[in-house]
């Protein structure tokens, strides 16, 4: 067996570890669901899955992914509405 990896199988790999990393985190009670480090790991996780199917093109991760960048982003956007929310003067 040959480990001919490629570059984009080396950011694959991280983007794998950095989506586990987060995940262990949460599990861990160590960051929040809705704090930015968690939604920045999975942000950059997703897109380093993404940058391996340069080498191999797959369908289905494609789809997921393309999804959990959309999520993060969706998240990262609703926690900075509710911190503004938060910090301003009530109505």
């Amino acid at each position: 067996m040959s480990l001919n990896m490629e570059w984009y199988d080396w950011v694959g790999i991280l983007g794998a570890l950095l989506v586990l990393a987060a995940f262990y985190l949460l599990q861990a009670r160590r960051i929040s669901g809705t704090g930015l480090v968690y939604q920045l790991m999975n942000l950059f996780g997703a897109l380093g899955l993404l940058t391996s199917l340069y080498g191999k093109f797959n369908v289905s991760v494609f789809v997921v992914q393309t999804v959990w960048v959309a999520i993060s982003i969706y998240g990262m956007v609703h926690s900075v509405r509710n911190r503004s929310d938060a910090g301003a003067p009530p109505a």
